[in-house]
């Protein structure tokens, strides 16, 4: 699939740079780098989940057309780790591929720091198997839920244990770490209740472990967004759920369910009031959400979310 056009090539060579590096605890990257422009520019920190870090990336790299005396830097602590941060007073934007929860809310609170949510983009969260993997293409939620569920560890160990047409092969599973909105997103819609998980896998707030892992071995499955299954067309492929695949079309149409979802960046309030750089970075994000969007491989905004986007934004003016 390719969305990459000639004239944000040289952005898109940056963006696949800084999405090899993606990385947990705490690892950044930044779109303008020191001394590029005026240094009176100033900086916007970012942190969170690596689902949405190549999408804020890629703000950054276009936004960088614009106005490169900014600096935009952007971490991957996963989307827990970024709120932490974000709710200590540590960052600007926080990155978030699920909505905050009460607690995180409850901690911004204590700390005096105000924010605004915004959608984003959307996504969907894909099973990913080996490309070898010739009998798995197409599995029910059931299906998923057996291999993924708590009860199954120790007992579901071979793909035919899923499912007595698969074969006997060892089944060796990669995923989101803790700290990742999509380890709680996926968990909830898959199993019925956040956290709840089998404890016999590889974790990895870093998208591109779960990648390497399963594109190594032929009975491997794992979980991670639609945006990194197109940019490794042919190292790994996304299963079909209940007969659908992910797609723009499957996602935007809400078919490809449940684990469609949309992405969202929250705003320190302060910061956009307080710092021209904070604001004008957010402000263009929201405006060419669907040129982001594209050129970082994810699902664009609806008409109607853009409506809302742009609602949440005229609130923090």
């Amino acid at each position: 699939m390719t969305k990459i056009t000639a004239k944000s090539a040289a952005a898109a060579t940056v963006l696949l740079a800084a999405l090899a590096l993606s990385a947990c605890g705490g690892q950044s990257t930044t779109a303008n780098p020191a001394g590029s422009g005026d240094a009176n520019g100033g900086s916007v920190t970012t942190d969170g989940s690596s689902t949405v870090a190549p999408l804020t990336e890629a703000a950054a790299d276009l936004f960088r057309e614009e106005d490169p005396s900014v600096n935009v830097s952007v971490a991957t602590s996963g989307t827990g780790g970024g709120f932490k941060a974000f709710c200590a007073g540590e960052t600007d934007i926080s990155n978030a591929s699920r909505p905050i929860k009460d607690e995180e809310a409850a901690e911004c609170d204590a700390n005096g720091v105000e924010y605004t949510e915004i959608i984003a983009a959307n996504d969907g969260l894909s099973v990913i198997i080996n490309p070898e993997n010739d009998w798995a293409t197409e599995l029910t939620l059931d299906q998923v839920r057996k291999i993924w569920a708590p009860e199954s560890e120790g007992t579901v160990t071979s793909w035919s244990d899923v499912d007595a047409s698969f074969p006997d092969v060892p089944l060796t599973l990669f995923g989101a770490g803790t700290d990742s909105g999509t380890f709680d997103y996926f968990t909830e819609e898959v199993n019925g209740e956040t956290g709840a998980i089998r404890t016999d896998y590889s974790p990895s707030e870093d998208d591109n472990i779960t990648i390497q892992g399963v594109a190594g071995d032929q009975g491997a499955v794992g979980f991670l967004g639609l945006s990194y299954v197109e940019e490794n067309e042919g190292v790994i492929a996304a299963a079909a759920i209940d007969g659908v695949y992910p797609s723009t079309k499957t996602v935007q149409d809400g078919t490809y369910t449940p684990l469609g979802r949309p992405l969202f960046i929250y705003v320190n309030n302060a910061s956009y009031a307080d710092k021209p750089q904070v604001k004008e970075f957010v402000d263009f994000y929201v405006e060419k959400s669907a040129d982001v969007a594209d050129l970082a491989l994810f699902v664009p905004l609806t008409d109607e979310q853009i409506t809302t986007a742009q609602e949440e934004l005229a609130s923090l003016g």
